[in-house]
């Protein structure tokens, strides 16, 4: 029989509900020895183990590896120490707290926009989904384009220069508004300037695809969302008109015969 200090291996996993094959392959490894044997070759382990086997739960848990959890694990010594683990650990539940609230925030936000295409389209979800964890706060434009523009854009676009893109966008329809609200004539050499810029980022946008112009008036025509960027796009989109108008004449050019 072994000192009351001592628990057998099959003690320790009913008390911290494990079983003791884990345990057995803790030892193995070489995550969790214990501090002693029986005189009949037992393994036997202290209280301070069970902290130790509570260090390791509470890693795993937590989706650590168990070669992560190796190198995680601190010395039990002392008070300090052992307040320094929960420290941790409880730094790291916090971190999972804010992974989880923000999962569930894309979840909800995913089921509002499956619900408002009112039918299934698995790659407009995960392009919403891919958007969503880039913080792409204008994720919800994308179940407003055809099929042909979102390949268009996941093939023009990558992560980096599509967000470079709607910033640099935002700015221009900015600069529109100003133009807007100082009573800027479209003729006027800045509304022109303004028009040049507006049908250039156009023309990023599609690469020269001309037959893409149809879909994005269409998609202009959608944006019935009562939001503070709808409201905005759809004033500068009246505005720009036509200073793009003079802009074509001036230039020479009917975009829509280039289709």
């Amino acid at each position: 029989m072994h000192n009351k200090s001592y628990m057998s291996v099959g003690e320790l996993a009913k008390k911290m509900h494990t079983t003791v094959r884990t345990l057995q392959y803790y030892d193995k490894e070489k995550l969790l020895c214990p501090s002693s044997q029986s005189e009949g070759g037992r393994r036997l382990y202290t209280h301070k183990d069970m902290i130790k086997l509570h260090q390791i739960q509470s890693l795993k848990s937590l989706g650590f590896s168990l070669e992560e959890i190796k190198n995680k694990l601190m010395p039990l010594d002392t008070p300090e120490e052992i307040a320094a683990i929960l420290s941790k650990q409880a730094l790291t539940i916090q971190e999972q707290i804010q992974q989880l609230s923000k999962s569930l925030q894309e979840i909800e936000l995913l089921k509002e926009e499956v619900l408002q295409m009112q039918q299934v389209d698995f790659k407009k979800y995960a392009d919403i989904i891919v958007n969503l964890q880039m913080n792409n706060q204008y994720y919800w434009l994308i179940k407003h384009f055809d099929d042909s523009t979102l390949d268009h854009i996941r093939h023009r676009f990558n992560k980096d220069t599509g967000l470079s893109f709607i910033h640099r966008f935002n700015q221009l329809i900015e600069e529109i508004l100003i133009l807007k609200n100082n009573n800027v004539a479209p003729d006027d050499i800045e509304a022109q300037k303004a028009a040049q810029k507006f049908w250039n980022i156009v023309m990023e946008f599609t690469n020269g695809d001309m037959s893409l112009l149809p879909e994005l008036m269409k998609f202009n025509d959608q944006l019935d969302e009562q939001n503070e960027w709808t409201k905005k796009q759809r004033i500068a989109n009246e505005y720009i008109q036509p200073a793009l108008e003079i802009y074509f004449q001036n230039a020479g050019v009917d975009p829509f015969k280039e289709q």
